[in-house]
């Protein structure tokens, strides 16, 4: 396990992170007691989660856990959480006016069963709430001591740019929480360069491409795979088709020459790609994690990372490209 700061900040967490979109619901508190205390062996401190996840389940399940004492102090942790998703007749929808996001955060502390969050991001964009009255939530945060930092999550490159400069001089736009894997790489169009350009370091959310690029689903869809869950199967959906199996097989033929699982390469060039602090992995059990993360750490030969880029390229046109 590696140690990067965060964009231009001083918060250091590692540069794997333990996601747990999964935990309170398909995940039991046996399997996430497991996968906490297999990743915090290996040197993990970032734990990400939502308020969102399990509808609070996730954040409890966490919180529980910490407070037990059998796993780490809590200033070893690096505890990610999101607000800006509120229910409305039973749906989610993205709501990050101040009210919502001041009371989720308070909220998510109680769940969490802690007193700050290290890094404290809008899930979204909310299109019915001004960027300055969002911003104003996070700023109070940050000054109350609730969260040491702030960024967002699944933003675009303008929208960045826009709360750096409402949150200046301080504090500071953190992170940028966004999807990026060899089977997803919008971000390189625009988010990356501005995240450099700003000093916001990049946590990269699914970076096995939902899972898709573990080869797990080349032949068929397993039974108890995300893509065979009722409620994930649409998640996982959107790469299970010709121009993502084409990737895949590339990988797996990478991996086959190198010795090593297809994960272990598709990780090693998340990782390995400018401005990436954090990449955060989801698993189903411990036991999935602990084989992640025993491949995790090997760099990737420049031929090899180069016919990946090529094979993956996004799609650019006007006025990336001109």
């Amino acid at each position: 396990m590696e140690y990067r700061n965060v964009g231009r900040t001083g918060l250091a967490v590692s540069d794997l992170g333990l996601g747990t979109m999964t935990w309170g619901r398909d995940t039991d508190e046996m399997e996430a007691a497991d996968q906490l205390a297999a990743f915090l062996d290996q040197g993990g401190t970032l734990v990400d989660t939502a308020g969102s996840y399990g509808d609070g389940e996730a954040e409890a399940l966490l919180g529980s856990l910490t407070a037990s004492g059998a796993f780490a102090n809590r200033r070893d942790l690096v505890i990610c959480t999101k607000s800006g998703v509120a229910s409305r007749g039973g749906e989610p929808v993205p709501d990050a006016s101040r009210g919502n996001l001041l009371a989720s955060l308070d909220d998510s502390l109680t769940r969490l069963g802690t007193s700050y969050v290290d890094l404290w991001l809008v899930q979204g964009p909310d299109p019915a709430t001004p960027l300055e009255e969002t911003a104003s939530a996070l700023r109070s945060a940050v000054a109350s001591g609730r969260a040491r930092y702030a960024g967002l999550s699944n933003c675009p490159a303008w929208m960045a740019a826009r709360f750096w400069h409402l949150l200046q001089p301080d504090p500071s736009l953190a992170a940028l929480e966004m999807e990026y894997s060899l089977l997803e790489r919008g971000v390189e169009r625009e988010v990356l360069p501005a995240a450099a350009a700003l000093g916001c370091g990049l946590l990269a959310w699914s970076p096995l491409g939902r899972g898709v690029l573990t080869g797990k689903y080349r032949h068929s869809v397993p039974a108890y795979s995300r893509a065979a869950s009722p409620h994930l199967s649409g998640f996982v959906q959107p790469y299970l088709n010709s121009a993502a199996a084409a990737v895949v097989e590339a990988v797996a033929t990478a991996a086959e020459g190198l010795g090593r699982a297809p994960a272990d390469v598709a990780l090693a060039w998340v990782r390995s790609r400018p401005g990436v602090a954090c990449a955060i992995l989801g698993a189903r059990t411990g036991a999935q994690l602990r084989t992640i993360l025993a491949g995790a750490g090997h760099d990737l030969p420049g031929e090899i990372a180069s016919a990946l880029d090529e094979i993956s390229a996004p799609a650019l046109g006007y006025p990336e490209r001109l």
